[in-house]
């Protein structure tokens, strides 16, 4: 019993000099953190690039869809990038509303397979661009914000995949895979004989591809800005003309220009 008293007395010093080493540690690091964002700083604003280059994945949200983004930008200066990227996304009409069998016989009532009414095509597209970003504010930030104007263009594909349902032969009673054209378009848009969608994958061999351009300029808040990591939230417009008029919802005019809001989230790394 004595050896062990001692043994818990020889130890007590130990465990307290770890205690108090821990936060020494943490505030090591801390001082260490702020050091280097000082000199970074100091390295900024005698005009010396801290990064020669960045990239980033992103998720965008816009008023009429949403995408995914690969940007690559190169930094010229302190206070100027220049960038690429690549976009994938889809645009929805703001007049798609899905609905089962169940809810056109009973309102409410969520049964079967959901179909999107008088959907005549997905519209999925492909943008490359290229363009800028230029610092206005935050220079000598501390806290690593940064406000920065983004503006370019480039070249938009066009996708249009034509969007199948499932109806009821009624007099037969079997199940028909069908897409919208004139020769169809009264039992296409029969909600009483549709049982719902014929699947994602139906339509793909028979996209049409339309050519077309876009412009982008935006506001980005990127919070990593004196970090090899790249975190920044974007809030922006951009502005799409196609070739051919682009189809999505039957019995609507078709429209060649696109114009939306959108909100992005970019993630990515600089060296």
């Amino acid at each position: 019993m004595k050896k062990i008293f001692l043994l818990i007395i020889s130890a007590t010093p130990v465990l307290l000099l770890a205690q108090t080493t821990q936060p020494s540690t943490k505030q090591q690091k801390a001082a260490e953190r702020r050091e280097r964002v000082n000199q970074l700083i100091k390295q900024e604003e005698e005009g010396t690039l801290i990064y020669q280059k960045q990239g980033a994945f992103g998720i965008k949200l816009n008023t009429d869809g949403y995408g995914i983004f690969y940007e690559h930008g190169k930094y010229k200066t302190v206070l100027k990038t220049s960038l690429w990227w690549a976009e994938l996304g889809e645009r929805k009409n703001s007049k798609e509303e899905k609905l089962t069998k169940g809810s056109v016989l009973f309102p409410g009532l969520a049964i079967g397979n959901p179909f999107i009414y008088g959907k005549e095509n997905n519209f999925y597209y492909l943008k490359l661009g290229i363009g800028g970003q230029k610092l206005i504010g935050g220079k000598g930030n501390k806290n690593g914000v940064a406000v920065s104007a983004i503006y370019g263009g480039g070249l938009s594909l066009g996708m249009l995949k034509p969007y199948y349902i499932q109806i009821q032969n009624g007099s037969s009673g079997t199940v028909q895979d069908i897409k919208y054209s004139a020769a169809t378009d009264s039992i296409f848009l029969d909600p009483n004989i549709i049982i719902g969608s014929s699947g994602f994958g139906k339509g793909f061999s028979e996209i049409t591809f339309v050519p077309g351009a876009h412009l982008r300029t935006s506001l980005r808040f990127d919070y990593g800005r004196y970090n090899e990591v790249l975190s920044a939230l974007e809030v922006g417009l951009n502005a799409e003309y196609y070739t051919q008029p682009m189809p999505i919802m039957a019995r609507n005019t078709a429209e060649r220009f696109f114009f939306n809001a959108y909100i992005a989230i970019a993630f990515g790394r600089r060296k």
